[in-house]
């Protein structure tokens, strides 16, 4: 039984009895048949129904079979419809070419033999039916692929979405946590100025040194919070830079053993150093290589237990330079030592998750120290047996002398030679005031104002030879305050200085643009800004 549609066939012949001889024959295809007894009448039929075979009689009035067959095969819609002549007259090779030239598919001679007609009108039926379900299933390919584009360019136009709304909340992290490291840094500064003022008081007991030094430390790690949290949007936004010179590994390490130095105390550690009698040349920015080490430093002191010894060691080898740094302290499990330089990681040891942190200190060291061209791993025999951190830098060939060393600490005991006029400009009264008493201790005389056109005025009046300006002043920024003091010829040789909570890179950039000559970031580092003091403007600049 027939499952499918059946197809038409059109039946062209002008005598009536030949056509009912020709359904007769193919009735049993179970097919549509279609009579026309005229050309004229079969193109009618052809222009209303698709067509799957025309049997035409050769010889017709009017329109003979050759002129049909042509007519049809020039309309679009029949391109595929297949002709069979019919012909009771002996037809000549010439005549048989003209009829495939004119489109025919197939000749039938007369008398018609029923099976053989039957056949070939039936294979020609199906490719037909074939044909068309072939291109309905085309059409609905088509259509599904065009569905299915359509549904990828809306998903694509999604995730533009998302990922502009990802970079957009990403923007808005970095401004939030270069705000916030604002804000931080801001009352930082004048508890730094006020303990600095308080250390200088010349007789203490032992209880308000102590104190002082609880402040310290407590200062410098919150300050170390506020400057990593900053370094790892830098990172995310591939914008860390470094500023790379020839330098001595040695002292790189010996300013982080001093810098970690109040807490060894506090946790009654043991800081072993030891370094080789001869220089370790690389290629660093002994800023960021200094604070890869005192990371290390730090980490070992969390989790060494009171009582421990951690060794700092510098070496050596073949063709790098090597710090390590080890501790007898609780020591890291082998399952975790893969994941310790992860972003956010920390170790899951119940006696050392209360020592708290952001967990991101080993993924900046791991950074910086690629960025260096070096390598870090972790080592431990497991709980409770220590950990080792090494650090390897490729060495460094060069001339005698030319490294640069990291920089002594400058002392701020005492007034040292002339002090200078200074004028420290911040709308944060506390920390003008505290860091104007410190600078007069020193033997400079200070002026302070709180915003940007007291700053330009007070400058002229006061003929300061150093203005301290913040950036985020009220009524004028000092971006603003500084272009206009440059712009005076009073202004054009003084020094000026930014010392502001906004630490980044852009930041630094405008500032200089802006005719700063130095940019300091809040918490100010005393020893940094003495250093500017003694110097020469023209050395500054």
């Amino acid at each position: 039984m027939r499952t499918t549609e059946p197809v038409n066939i059109l039946l062209v012949d002008d005598q009536p009895a030949k056509l009912m001889s020709y359904e007769a024959i193919l009735a049993p295809l179970g097919e549509r048949l279609i009579q026309a007894s005229s050309g004229r009448e079969a193109l009618e039929h052809l222009l209303r129904e698709d067509i799957a075979v025309v049997l035409i009689d050769v010889c017709m009035p009017e329109i003979d079979g050759f002129e049909l067959a042509t007519m049809i095969r020039e309309h679009p819609r029949h391109q595929r419809t297949a002709i069979i002549f019919v012909s009771a007259v002996l037809m000549t090779d010439i005549d048989r070419l003209r009829g495939f030239e004119c489109g025919a598919v197939d000749y039938v001679g007369v008398p018609v033999e029923p099976e053989i007609l039957r056949a070939r009108v039936a294979v020609f039926a199906d490719l037909h039916r074939k044909t068309r379900q072939l291109e309905a299933l085309n059409q609905e390919l088509e259509q599904r692929v065009c569905e299915r584009t359509q549904e990828l360019t809306e998903a694509a136009a999604r995730l533009r979405e998302s990922e502009a709304a990802l970079r957009e909340r990403d923007r808005r992290k970095d401004e939030f946590l270069a705000m916030l490291a604002h804000e931080l840094r801001n009352p930082l500064a004048p508890i730094r100025n006020v303990l600095e003022l308080l250390r200088q008081r010349p007789a203490v007991g032992r209880e308000a040194h102590w104190s002082y030094e609880v402040i310290e430390r407590q200062l410098a790690h919150l300050t170390r919070l506020v400057d990593d949290l900053l370094d790892v949007s830098r990172i995310t936004r591939g914008k860390l830079g470094i500023r790379r010179e020839a330098t001595d590994l040695r002292d790189i390490a010996q300013a982080a053993a001093e810098g970690i130095q109040p807490i060894v105390a506090a946790k009654r550690l043991r800081l072993d150093l030891s370094v080789p009698v001869a220089p370790v040349p690389v290629h660093a920015d002994a800023v960021r290589m200094t604070q890869v080490v005192l990371n290390l430093l730090d980490n070992a002191c969390k989790f060494t237990p009171p009582g421990g010894t951690i060794a700092l060691t510098v070496e050596h080898e073949a063709e790098s330079g090597r710090v390590s740094v080890r501790d007898s302290g609780n020591g890291i499990a082998a399952d975790e030592l893969p994941r310790l330089f992860q972003m956010f990681y920390q170790t899951s040891n119940d006696e050392t998750s209360s020592q708290g942190g952001l967990g991101i200190g080993l993924a900046l060291v791991s950074r910086i120290v690629e960025m260096h061209g070096g390598s870090v791993e972790a080592r431990s025999d497991g709980r409770g047996r220590g950990s080792e951190f090494v650090v390897r830098l490729p060495i460094a060939e060069l001339a005698r002398g030319s490294m640069a060393p990291v920089s002594p600490p400058v002392s701020l005991a005492a007034p040292q030679g002339p002090g200078r006029r200074v004028l420290v400009v911040d709308d944060n009264e506390d920390n003008a005031e505290s860091l104007a008493i410190l600078l007069r201790r020193l033997g400079n005389q200070v002026r302070t104002a709180y915003d940007g056109h007291a700053a330009i005025e007070a400058a002229h009046t006061f003929g300061a030879d150093v203005v301290l300006l913040d950036i985020g002043l009220p009524l004028l920024d000092g971006y603003a305050a500084a272009r206009a003091i440059r712009e005076q010829p009073w202004g054009k040789n003084l020094t000026l200085i930014a010392v502001t909570g906004w630490g980044q890179d852009h930041d630094r950039m405008l500032s200089e643009e802006a005719g700063f000559d130095a940019h300091l970031v809040k918490p100010v580092d005393h020893q940094a800004l003495m250093k500017l003091l003694r110097a020469p403007a023209s050395s500054v600049r």
